[in-house]
This record gives C-alpha cells, sequence and structure tokens, in this order.
C-alpha cells in the first residue's frame, strides 16, 4: 500500500481549511481544520524527518497561514490560499518526503 504524501495532506489542510471557514463563515472551523492536518502532519513526519524538520514545516505552515492573508487583497482569497498551499507542499515535500540519499541507496 503506497503512503499518502505528508505534503499532499499539509498543502490540503490549508485549503479544506479556508474552504470550510469561508462555506460555514466560522473561522474557529477553519481553524480547527488546521489544527487537525497539523497535527496528523507532525505525527506523521517526525518518525521519517525528525523533530527539526518537522518544527520547520509546522513553522513554514503558519508562515504561509499568515502570508495567505497578505496576499489576499492583492492577489483575492483563493489565489492567495492555493499559492501558499503549493508554497507549504513543496518545503514540505523537501524536508519530509523526498527520499533521503540513504534511502536511495538501499533501493
Amino acid at each position: 500500500m503506497h503512503r499518502i504524501p505528508t505534503a499532499l495532506i499539509a498543502a490540503l489542510t490549508l485549503v479544506v481549511g479556508f474552504a470550510v471557514a469561508q462555506a460555514t463563515d466560522v473561522r474557529a472551523l477553519g481553524g480547527a481544520v488546521l489544527l487537525a492536518g497539523g497535527a496528523w502532519c507532525a505525527v506523521r513526519a517526525w518518525r521519517p524527518a525528525g523533530p527539526v524538520r518537522t518544527v520547520a514545516v509546522l513553522v513554514v505552515a503558519a508562515a504561509c497561514f499568515v502570508v495567505s492573508h497578505l496576499l489576499a487583497p492583492h492577489l483575492g482569497a483563493w489565489p492567495s490560499v492555493l499559492l501558499v498551499a503549493v508554497v507549504l507542499a513543496a518545503v514540505t515535500w523537501t524536508l519530509v518526503d523526498r527520499p533521503t540519499a540513504a534511502l536511495r541507496a538501499q533501493a
């Protein structure tokens, strides 16, 4: 069975969190989605990536959340959320999901 990439869940967490907040008009529900997705990603990333990379991804996720709010007046809400979701996915893939040289050597 293939493992779902942490990068995909991280990106979807931002998108779904925003969609829930917008659809329900309850920002706290969107925040709950962000917390749940962040927790899932942290638990999933801890073992393969280690604590430093996991914390780095969580910091980048929080920064993406803030940046999406700063970009929204200029790009629009959805484009800014999608942009930061792509950035978060790329960072998460690089720090967590990308096979390391040691793993590639074993294959």
